[in-house]
């Protein structure tokens, strides 16, 4: 059975270092297949890292501009799951300290390096970076469930003193489970645009549309409880399927739509409440 290759970006500006770190790397091609790929410049790395999917990343601590791990900290923001072992020409035992602190895997230094050593340095840090993506996802996985578990334990019958005479007993998705499914996907792809607004600094009208799902909640005379029921069913469309942190950036921008969203829904309920009790105090005076 064929072993995948181990996809390695080499970032060095230095063709002789490059071509002698390849060569370090073809000594062991035959026990542990690689694929190397070289650039010269930080940012022909970057956009390397746009076009392929690397298994660990080799970079020289010299590229980059500013402080000594610039370079890494631009590669890293890039591409956060990819393993980087860093590479210098000098020791300095704090800067290699600060850079595994940072999230580098290893610190090498130049002319101190040998076949064995890079080869074992490389699986190390493919495996350590799994390791390290299997425990943050479980932690999130389990800050999920707690959040959601949370919210699917709100009182059924919490409510306002003003939405409490207008909504009535039956939950959406029991009475209308097909508008209920509606307002679910309505809200989901809120949460789309909001996750695209936060990534790329564009705007939607995310209140605008929030408002709108208020609309309808309050002409179904919906409880607070609906509401949470479409954000944890909405979430968990999501979230299934999807990378960690994306999944994480999905729940942190639901904490703020989920409260935007009751927030419009009690204004709604105030102003109907409001020209409700001005009908009924007219026909009182009219009696």
């Amino acid at each position: 059975m064929s072993v995948a290759p181990i996809k390695v970006l080499l970032v060095e500006d230095d063709q002789g270092e490059a071509d002698e770190l390849s060569g370090l790397l073809m000594q062991a091609v035959h026990s542990v297949p690689m694929v190397i790929t070289q650039a010269q410049q930080l940012s022909l790395a970057l956009e390397q890292l746009t076009q392929t999917s690397f298994d660990i990343v080799l970079l020289d601590i010299t590229l980059g501009e500013g402080e000594k791990l610039s370079g890494f900290e631009q590669i890293h923001t890039k591409a956060p799951t990819v393993p980087i072992i860093i590479l210098s020409g000098f020791q300095d035992a704090t800067l290699a300290i600060e850079a595994v602190r940072r999230g580098a895997q290893d610190y090498l230094v130049k002319g101190q390096i040998d076949s064995p050593l890079l080869v074992r340095s490389i699986r190390y840090g493919i495996e350590r970076q799994r390791l390290l993506l299997e425990v943050q996802q479980s932690r999130w996985q389990q800050q999920q469930e707690r959040e959601l578990l949370l919210l699917e334990q709100f009182p059924a019958n919490q409510s306002t003193a003003v939405a409490s005479k207008l909504y009535g007993s039956l939950l959406l998705r029991e009475s209308v489970p097909d508008k209920f499914n509606q307002l679910v996907q309505q809200y989901a792809n809120i949460m789309d645009l909001a996750l695209e607004q936060r990534i790329y600094r564009v705007t939607h009208p995310i209140s605008e549309q929030l408002r709108e799902v208020a609309q309808q909640l309050g002409f179904l005379k919906a409880s607070p409880k609906d509401v949470i029921n479409i954000h944890t069913n909405a979430i968990k469309q999501k979230i299934s399927d999807v990378p960690p942190a994306k999944a994480q950036a999905y729940i942190e921008e639901s904490r703020i739509m989920v409260l935007e969203l009751m927030g419009c829904l009690v204004s709604y309920y105030r102003k109907y409440h409001l020209a409700f009790s001005q009908v009924q105090h007219v026909r009182l005076s009219d009696k």
